[in-house]
């Protein structure tokens, strides 16, 4: 029942610097001039010293250097490390897909019958590609985009069901294993592909859920909550419109061309800057009346830390005012909510003391005059969830 660990050092570098993902040497160079920061190994530390609490002789199998070495020893576990795709100082953090898939190929042939890796679905799509079909895996979200159904939702809920597994207290599901192609999503034209299925740890809860489109029968509501939206903005306040379907057609009532994937800036029906990222985020709501505009992933539930990472925790604690609650409008449809069967909001900002501010519940406005009130929950709190949870 031995652990393999996998990290892509790279994932997620793109979010916070608002470019839409994190795919090619040329948007990774691009996001780091624009600030942008890889997180992949903390989380998988953080998911690792989870684990660890519970199963501190836990045996580990992991590749050298930041593609998980420097993880399995920042969490106290004994790693070993397998010869496989290496991160090595002269060829710095910039680790291919192929290094990836070789990587988890070597972790499977050296014994892995769990790998646990960190980063989106680019890393799945590699890591499912090296793995034979009868190795279970599952993922330490630390992407831009995660639509696939294989991740946990947070760090901390991925280390609790890999020590679930090695209890036996969790079993496999399949789940699918999804990616799209990042210049298309940025034109506007999401289309998530289907490139595995593979097994992975499920517990109620603690195991996310795939990404659900937006059906076209949902249109005139989507048009009905975005209304809803418009009529509520107030002069002289700065938004952050954030990313999706319900969002852009915010834009479109204002008259306003949003970015599909970004964090736009918009006061008084003008569009002051598109694609912000983290660090414009700041500087654009520090000094004045701001407020952000999120919607609800479909079928996940998460409002913050699943594509909208320019929302950055420092920007979410911007929007507050003198120890107040911070000033984010959410809209989705109604109908969205009922799809999530009683399974609360998720928000996943990487700091768990302010994700335990945002929880408790939230007016989401669903329509040109109607809200519907709904529980919010921090991904730390790993606890299942029934689907009665109200």
């Amino acid at each position: 029942m031995t652990i393999g660990v996998l990290v892509n050092p790279v994932a997620g570098i793109g979010g916070p610097a608002g470019l839409g993902g994190s795919d090619g040497a040329d948007v990774q160079q691009r996001a780091r001039q624009r600030g942008g920061r890889a997180r992949a190994g903390e989380r998988a530390a953080l998911a690792l010293r989870t684990l660890a609490a519970a199963h501190p002789d836990a045996e580990l199998l992991t590749v050298a250097g930041a593609m998980g070495e420097d993880a399995a020893r920042a969490s106290g576990l004994h790693a070993s490390v397998v010869a496989g795709a290496a991160c090595t100082p002269d060829r710095g953090p910039g680790t291919t897909a192929a290094d990836t898939t070789r990587a988890a190929a070597a972790l499977a042939r050296a014994g892995a019958r769990l790998v646990l890796f960190a980063g989106g679905d680019g890393t799945a799509r590699d890591v499912a590609a090296g793995l034979p079909a009868d190795v279970p895996m599952l993922g330490i979200p630390a992407g831009v985009k995660m639509y696939s159904g294989c991740f946990a939702v947070g760090p901390s809920a991925a280390g609790t069901l890999a020590a679930d597994w090695l209890d036996g207290a969790a079993a496999t599901a399949p789940a699918e294993i999804l990616d799209l192609d990042e210049d298309a999503l940025r034109a506007g034209r999401p289309d998530p592909k289907l490139f595995a299925i593979r097994e992975v740890p499920f517990v109620p809860g603690r195991t996310q859920a795939r990404k659900a489109s937006t059906p076209s029968s949902e249109r005139d509501a989507v048009h009905r909550a975005a209304r809803g939206v418009v009529a509520r903005m107030r002069p002289d306040v700065r938004y952050l419109i954030g990313p999706g379907t319900t969002t852009t057609e915010v834009g479109r009532i204002l008259g306003l061309e949003l970015s599909p994937l970004g964090l736009d800036l918009v006061e008084d029906g003008r569009l002051l800057a598109r694609d912000l990222s983290e660090t414009d985020a700041l500087a654009a709501v520090r000094g004045g009346a701001a407020d952000a505009v999120i919607t609800v992933i479909g079928g996940q539930g998460f409002l913050l830390g699943r594509g909208n990472q320019q929302l950055s925790a420092d920007v979410v604690r911007a929007l507050s005012e003198n120890g107040s609650r911070p000033r984010i409008d959410v809209v989705a449809t109604e109908q969205k909510l009922i799809d999530l069967g009683g399974r609360p909001l998720l928000v996943d900002t990487g700091d768990p003391v302010l994700d335990a501010t945002l929880s408790g519940h939230v007016s989401v406005i669903t329509g040109i005059t109607t809200t519907s009130v709904y529980p919010v929950r921090a991904v730390a709190d790993t606890a299942p969830i029934s689907k009665g949870t109200q």
